[in-house]
Parts: structure tokens; sequence; C-alpha cells
């Protein structure tokens, strides 16, 4: 029986979660999969509850789960908490515990939603992008790092960019194997003019793409490519990069579908995965039904298809997503003068409802 761990986490979290988890509840039942859901702590609600971010617990059960949905984390609340103990630990830990090296940030502009980008529409419409961050490498992760303290009293902080021929192979054919079910197409993205350790970057992916000559490689440096994305995001299919410059580019692309709640991302390894929205816990309006879930919704599609392989069941999810806002329905945050505005859970009912057409 396939095993889905939930973590609904905190802010929105709970409330996008519970959205993403019933939608995934009817197509279970449409396609007679049999998914059985267990429920874990991480966040803040995990250090108000254990002092710590990521129980070992919550780690014990997302080792055993054929994969992980998460809501959100963090919060001002927990704005005090040391450095190494504050909410946002727990995904760090999740993704080095569990060993996920691939961050896949989707960013497809709805047709329906054209006017809530902030691009015009001759530039934004038919956008429909892959951004392949590597996650478990790169300056995030490498050393030496930290902060210490000069003998005059200043401070310098470190932090080292590494990554090793292995990390980068990994996460070059993760992006090629992608590009060969969508359209063909990657760029390597890089600073490859100043960093050395983006040298390494471009001469291996380079290598990696001779294994796939059915597939195209094109290279671009990480400032260029944050313009490009704004001027023609037409142009990219699938866009491999490191964890800093995926990071930031990933977050940038988001903006081109009107807003960072229609966002879903996987992160993958050799097994399983964990699945969630990208926007942030969004505390400000966190119980009051304002939350829109289609990135968590539409995160669980990305679980169907990447973690269990159930393409017609995602695809009947996305579908459900694109009926319900071809309708004219919106949460607050894509809404514009005319639109039927509507709550969190009343979105994820008018999806499942789709679902059922």
């Amino acid at each position: 029986m396939p095993e889905i761990l939930v973590i609904a986490g905190d802010g929105v979290g709970p409330e996008v979660t519970r959205e993403a988890v019933e939608t995934l509840k009817v197509a279970d039942k449409i396609h007679k999969i049999g998914f059985h859901f267990g429920e874990a702590l991480a966040g803040g609600v995990a250090i108000d509850a254990t002092g710590r971010p990521l129980p070992d617990e919550t780690l014990e059960k997302a080792r055993k789960a054929d994969a992980v949905l998460l809501g959100a984390v963090g919060g001002p609340k927990w704005d005090d908490v040391p450095h190494d103990r504050r909410p946002e630990r727990a995904l760090l830990g999740l993704r080095e515990k569990l060993g996920l090296y691939a961050n896949l940030r989707p960013a497809r502009i709805f047709e329906s939603l054209l006017k809530s980008s902030p691009l015009k529409p001759e530039v934004a419409r038919g956008a429909d992008l892959l951004i392949v961050r590597e996650l478990t490498g790169g300056i995030y992760f490498g050393k030496p790092k930290g902060i210490e303290i000069l003998g005059d009293g200043s401070e310098r902080g470190v932090n080292s960019m590494v990554y090793t021929t292995g990390e980068i192979e990994r996460i070059a054919r993760k992006a090629f194997d992608l590009a060969r079910r969508r359209r063909k197409l990657v760029h390597s993205v890089d600073k490859a003019n100043v960093l050395e350790v983006m040298e390494l970057w471009r001469r291996t992916v380079i290598a990696v793409s001779k294994d796939y000559p059915d597939v195209t490689l094109r290279h671009m440096y990480v400032d260029n490519c944050s313009m490009q994305l704004i001027r023609d995001p037409r142009q990219f299919d699938v866009i491999v990069t490191g964890n800093l410059f995926g990071d930031i580019l990933s977050d940038e692309a988001a903006m081109i579908t009107g807003s960072i709640g229609m966002l879903p991302s996987a992160s993958l390894g050799e097994r399983g995965g964990l699945y969630e929205p990208v926007h942030g816990s969004a505390p400000d309006i966190a119980g009051q039904d304002k939350a829109n879930p289609l990135a968590a919704i539409l995160s669980a599609a990305m679980m169907l298809r990447f973690t269990f392989g159930r393409e017609n069941a995602a695809a009947l999810i996305e579908a459900a997503v694109d009926r319900v806002l071809d309708s004219g329905a919106r949460t607050a945050d894509i809404a514009r003068a005319g639109d039927e505005v509507i709550g969190t859970h009343a979105m994820g009912e008018r999806v499942r409802s789709a679902m059922k057409v």
C-alpha cells in the first residue's frame, strides 16, 4: 500500500495541505491506487511540541514513506530561535537526510491567468518551463562556512560553493531525462566566466550531454538568464543549475505565472520524494480561508507523476485545475476585477468537483 507522509507544518500549511490530501483521495478513488496517509510534525509546530524543528520520529516516518507532502514551515513566532534550530532547518534536514538532490520547479502560465501575470500577455503567453535545481550541494552545504572574529574585533563571514563531478553529473542526468519527456531542450545556467566551480559545472554538463544526442544543450550565465526569463520566458524548456542560482531563478520564474501561490515543487532522490508548494507559511492570513491551495494541489499531481508513475491521475488533477480557472474562480492572490473570489476550501472543492466531470 503506497504510504504518503503528510507534514502540514506552519501558518497556512495545514489549510492548503488539507485540500491537497482530499484531492489525492479523490484521485485515489477514481484510479484505485490504495494510498495510506500518515502524519508528522516539522517546523515551528515541532519546535513548540518537542524543542526541535525535525524530530527523530518525523525523520524516521519520512524515511519509511514512499512520498512526503509538506505544507510550509516557519513564521515570525520563531524568529528569535537559534539559527541551528530554526523551523527552516526541518526542510534542509529532510532534503539532506532523504538524499533529495533534485528540486523540480515548474512555471507554467495558465491562459486564464494571463492578466494576473506582471508580464505583457504577448510575452507570458505559452510560457512553460521547468527549473531543475541541485539541492544538496553548493554554497548552502559547502565547507568551510561560518562567522569568525578577526584580530581587530571585526567579523568575517564565509560560505563555500563546492561541487563534485558526481553531484553535477546526477543533476545533469535528471535534467536531460526530464527534457526527453518535454521539448528536448536544456539550458545549463552557471557563472563559468568568473567561478572555477562553475567551470567544472559546465565541463561536466557537456560531458553528460554526449549521452543525450537527442536533447539540445545550451549554456547561459545566470545574470543573463535572470534577464531572459523576463524578456522571453518561452525560449526555455528545462533549466538546470546549482543550489543558489536555482533558489533565486525559480522564485523569479514564479512571477511569470502571476502568483507564487500557483507554483508546485518536487524534491527527488533515488527513491520517493518530497512535494510542497513553493509559497511560504503566510502567517498573516493563516486560519482565514484565504490561502491559494492550487500550488499544494499541483504538488500532489507532481507526486502522482514522479513518485507513483500515475500519469493519468496527475493529468486528471491538472486538467481539473485548468477547468476551475477557466470558469473564473479565483483565490484573492490571483483575482482581478470581475473575478469570482473564493476561499481555500471552496477552491479545493471546485477542483475535486471538476475531477468527477
